[in-house]
């Protein structure tokens, strides 16, 4: 069994032009912001970096090297792309330590703007969401039906797809995760890549079920629900008027599952669909089990705040938004151009 990924269905119809991203990396600016305040005491150091063509494990291993500290005593909310401007949190742990000058950690392609203390370590998805700003250059195609797609995509969101980056060059990580599970000896810093690999995979299909059904911001029966800019979620067996009035005002979601052990907790349609995707992929899911990652859910709608765009010209447009964090700013561009981008 090989697996590939797919052109997973569109919300909005197919993109409505062609252009470029990431030509240069001040094409492709991310900021993060902290779902918290750091206190201003404790043992570890947050630091704000900004950082231009280089990805999050570069900055980790400058770190601590410059400090003399173990790569697991840093850490850091989200992984962020290499071909990009990115302003990203990290924390190191410095106990009973005094701390260096960290304005010598500047180079051309990396700056500290501002460091604070707190209390506990920065942990992987701590965000309230990330804000881009996106150049896509030699644009080409319908200017008023991508008008029109940003539009609904601003009233609407978007179906909450992984982004390709996630699954590696053709898909590999997942066909990687495969060999894992029979047996292929991998290095122990892969193994977590492949196995969110492989659950993202099987959410994206269970997502792209519900797109092509026109369920991905519907209720079905049986349907656990999601709150929006949140991890809570409630079941509901019924599609009450409640239920439909909250998903209309998109402060709940409907949520698709990420694959793993533990108890079932959707029924009715909704479960039919997902035990469809799921008993289809067998030997991905039984690995995922068998490697005691728990089930989880995540919401099949985004929203896309603060969405604003501008024909700078005939060939440039420029977009504005933010996503929480998790999602992914390709799964907004994938609604409105085919775009070509370096590989990360």
């Amino acid at each position: 069994m090989n697996i590939e990924i797919p052109i997973w269905p569109f919300v909005y119809g197919s993109p409505s032009g062609v252009g470029k991203i990431r030509t240069v990396p001040e094409d492709f600016i991310v900021d993060e912001n902290l779902a918290f305040e750091p206190s201003g005491e404790g043992e570890h150091v947050f630091l704000q970096i900004q950082k231009t063509g280089e990805n999050t494990d570069y900055v980790v291993r400058q770190l601590a090297r410059f400090v003399n500290v173990r790569q697991r005593d840093i850490g850091y909310a989200g992984l962020k792309d290499r071909h990009a401007v990115t302003t990203q949190w990290f924390s190191v742990w410095l106990p009973g330590k005094s701390e260096p000058d960290w304005m010598a950690l500047t180079t051309d392609n990396m700056k500290v703007l501002h460091t604070v203390r707190h209390a506990r370590k920065l942990k992987r998805g701590v965000l309230s969401g990330n804000r881009f700003e996106i150049t896509i250059r030699d644009w080409q195609g319908d200017q008023a039906k991508t008008i029109g797609q940003l539009g609904l995509i601003k009233a609407n969101g978007i179906a909450n797809y992984y982004g390709e980056q996630r699954f590696g060059n053709q898909g590999q990580n997942v066909n990687k995760a495969l060999a894992m599970f029979r047996g292929d000896k991998i290095k122990r810093e892969q193994r977590s890549l492949y196995l969110s690999a492989s659950r993202s995979y099987l959410f994206n299909q269970i997502l792209s079920e519900r797109v092509t059904t026109g369920s991905w911001n519907k209720a079905l029966s049986g349907d656990t629900f999601i709150f929006d800019n949140s991890n809570s979620t409630f079941k509901s067996q019924l599609q009450d008027a409640e239920i439909l009035r909250r998903l209309e005002a998109k402060t709940i979601h409907p949520t698709g599952v990420l694959w793993g052990k533990g108890e079932v907790d959707v029924s009715g349609d909704a479960l039919a669909i997902e035990r469809r995707i799921v008993d289809g992929y067998g030997e991905l899911a039984q690995g995922l089990v068998a490697t005691g990652v728990e089930k989880a859910r995540r919401a099949l709608r985004v929203n896309v705040e603060d969405l604003e765009w501008r024909f700078s010209n005939q060939t440039t447009l420029q977009l504005h938004f933010t996503l929480p964090g998790g999602s992914y700013a390709t799964s907004v561009l994938r609604e409105i151009i085919g775009v070509q981008s370096p590989s990360s």
